[in-house]
Formats: C-alpha cells, structure tokens, sequence
C-alpha cells in the first residue's frame, strides 16, 4: 500500500467477499462429493470458507494439529504464530471421510499432512490452489475474481456479521494489530448504512 504526497498511507481498499448465496453455489461445483476428488476439495473449500485460512496454512496443515473429538485446531500462521480454531462438526466429518478414504491414510499419524495428492504421498501445492478458486468461481457464473484470500475476507464479514466483535475476528484471524481487521467494519453491516442514509427521508430541512 502507498503512501500519498503528505507521507501517510493511502486508504486501505475495502477487500471483495463473497455472499451466503455465492459460497453455496461455489461449494455446488464440488457436489455430490462421490469422487475422492471431489471430496477432497469440497473438504478444502469448506475449510476455506469455514475457517478463514490462507493458503499455506491450509497446504501445511497437519492431523496432529485437528482434535477430531472436539474440532479444536492448531494453526501455525505467519511468523510462525499459532492461534486456535474451532471445526464443525459437518466439516469434521467431511475431514475425517477424507482421511479415512485416501490412500495409506492414517487418523492417528502425527506427521501426515491433512490435504495430500488423490495417492496421500504428496502436498498439495498452493499454485494449484489458487488455480482452483478461479475455475470454480468461473463454472458458478460469480462475476468476481475469487481467490483464496477471498474466502478469508468472507470469513472474516461473516463472523464479524454474526459476532459483532471485532476482537473475535482478530483472534480467528491471527492479525497482530486490530487496524488490520478493522477493514471488515465497512462491509459487514448493511444495516446500518441502509438506516443512515434512510434516517432524514421524508423528513423537512
């Protein structure tokens, strides 16, 4: 972000998240999930969209890090940071199928990484990825450009939505300054801009 002619940084832009109605229909791309495939990244998006990690948190996310009895996860963010999340218990589920259908899977391994390659041998790659979300988002007709990143802005609107608490979306997060999530503040109440700018309607100057 740059700064401007008086030595202080510009605006921060309001990042794009997508609704309700368009992560349902990015997750229909992926269903039925009767493919180990499709399970696979149905699992991921979910996470994604559930969760609000990046990228390389989910790439490196491990079953050691998932208590599959309570849905408490570890993740180790940047700068080495861990924080602590929560998992449905539907994304549990889906979690588990996954892990329990791949190849030379095992739920009580330490070291295996959660989401591998179809053969459970190797990592995902983040470039893949971020190739995926766009093609998904191409297929459901969302006229956006959807990226990783952007099922973390949506997850962190609707939790900010949910909660009204901004300090609960910087935990889930992992931000080290609240500046930072505090951009969420100006697109998670629709509400309130509808009220004020409807507040003198009608009313005489």
């Amino acid at each position: 972000m740059k700064k401007n002619g008086n030595g202080r940084r510009g605006p921060r832009r309001i990042p794009e998240v997508l609704d309700l109605q368009e992560q349902r229909q990015l997750l229909s791309q992926l269903e039925p999930t009767n493919t180990l495939l499709k399970l696979r990244n149905f699992t991921m998006l979910r996470i994604l969209l559930n969760c609000g990690l990046r990228s390389a948190e989910l790439c490196n996310l491990k079953t050691q890090n998932i208590d599959f009895k309570t849905g408490k996860m570890k993740v180790r963010g940047k700068g080495d940071k861990e924080r602590i999340l929560w998992i449905g218990d539907d994304d549990l589920l889906l979690l588990k199928a996954w892990l329990e259908q791949r190849p030379s899977s095992n739920l009580m391994s330490s070291s295996k990484l959660v989401f591998t390659s179809l053969d459970g041998k190797r990592p995902i790659c983040s470039r893949w990825l971020r190739k995926l979300l766009p093609r998904l988002a191409k297929r459901a007709g969302i006229d956006k450009r959807v990226h990783v990143h952007t099922c973390r802005h949506s997850f962190a609107s609707d939790l900010l939505r949910k909660t009204k608490n901004l300090v609960i979306v910087q935990c889930a997060l992992g931000h080290t300054s609240i500046n930072t999530t505090a951009i969420y503040t100006h697109i998670s109440n629709p509400e309130m801009e509808i009220a004020l700018k409807n507040l003198r309607n009608g009313e005489g100057s």
